[in-house]
């Protein structure tokens, strides 16, 4: 007969994710996990199999949790309106006081050097599929006339990605939410009319 689980999984996983996103993927290791989660090393595999697999979790929870802005972003009327949003929430996730600074899958892409490796390939699953529906949507609103014929939608929703991704570099290294929102609203004057 099997045993009874005798930790909280989700604060676990809360545990495991504040590691992951302070700490980076590589620096944070199985005695850090075990230590931060109160579990020991055979009820931690036994749970999450592995390293990779307990990030995986921590990756999809903190996609549904933190990154609902995306979907509210893509409704928003206007392409303008869809950058401005994503914008600003990014703005706000990665200066969060109650979080780490910066965001989960850009603190812990970089360290990664191995790009055939699953978390790697979890982490660009992810960017890829953010920036594919940011494109879609860019594509609809060149359809409707909301942007000019001549913007490309993948450039747009690249450019957009790429500034989200420096806004995070910067939060890490200290930048404020109002620091931010400058950049923001800077970045925001090279979108077309």
């Amino acid at each position: 007969m099997a045993r009874a689980r005798v930790f909280d999984v989700d604060r676990a996983i809360e545990a495991a994710t504040e590691l992951f996103w302070r700490n980076g993927y590589e620096r944070t290791s199985l005695a850090d996990l075990t230590k931060a989660m109160g579990i020991t090393p055979p009820s931690f595999y036994f749970a999450f199999g592995s390293k990779d697999g307990l990030f995986k979790t921590v990756l999809e929870r903190y996609a549904k949790i933190r990154l609902g802005y995306v979907e509210e972003a893509l409704s928003q009327p206007t392409a303008r309106g869809v950058a401005e949003h994503m914008l600003y929430r990014m703005a706000d996730l990665y200066t969060d006081p109650a979080s780490p600074p910066g965001c989960l899958a850009v603190n812990c892409a970089l360290p990664c050097f191995d790009d055939s490796g699953p978390v790697r390939q979890a982490l660009s699953s992810i960017r890829e599929g953010r920036r594919a529906k940011l494109r879609q949507r860019f594509q609809q609103a060149r359809a409707s006339g909301d942007l000019p014929a001549d913007q490309d939608p993948d450039e747009l929703a690249r450019f957009i990605m790429v500034v989200g991704w420096g806004m995070a570099f910067d939060a890490q290294s200290g930048a404020t939410r109002a620091d931010l929102y400058r950049t923001v609203a800077r970045a925001l004057k090279a979108w077309p009319d």
